[in-house]
């Protein structure tokens, strides 16, 4: 059973968050609700559960690679902001020492 009064500015101190009095009230009712859930929950008769870690199939999707032509490369680098040749131009990241 959830308690009846959580102590969010304790926690949000624990968290080194600065609550106002309006999102404490909020908060306070949401992990309060969040906790009547929980409860409910705990409540289920899960004996015939079995334990899973994801809850629907996991698989990967691929495809096969297929070769399709592409632009030219002059009309992608007409689109460029900067371009050096038949390169795109870009800033430097990494200064030089």
């Amino acid at each position: 059973m959830p308690q009846d009064r959580i102590d969010v500015p304790y926690v949000a101190k624990l968290a080194r968050l600065a609550l106002t009095p309006a999102e404490i009230e909020t908060y306070g009712k949401q992990l309060s609700d969040f906790l009547v859930h929980v409860d409910a929950l705990r409540a289920l008769d899960t004996e015939n559960v079995p334990a899973t870690a994801q809850v629907i199939h996991a698989r990967n999707v691929g495809r096969d690679d297929v070769v399709a032509p592409s632009l030219a490369r002059e009309d992608v680098l007409a689109g460029a902001p900067q371009a050096y040749g038949p390169y795109f131009r870009v800033p430097r990241i990494i200064a030089e020492e």
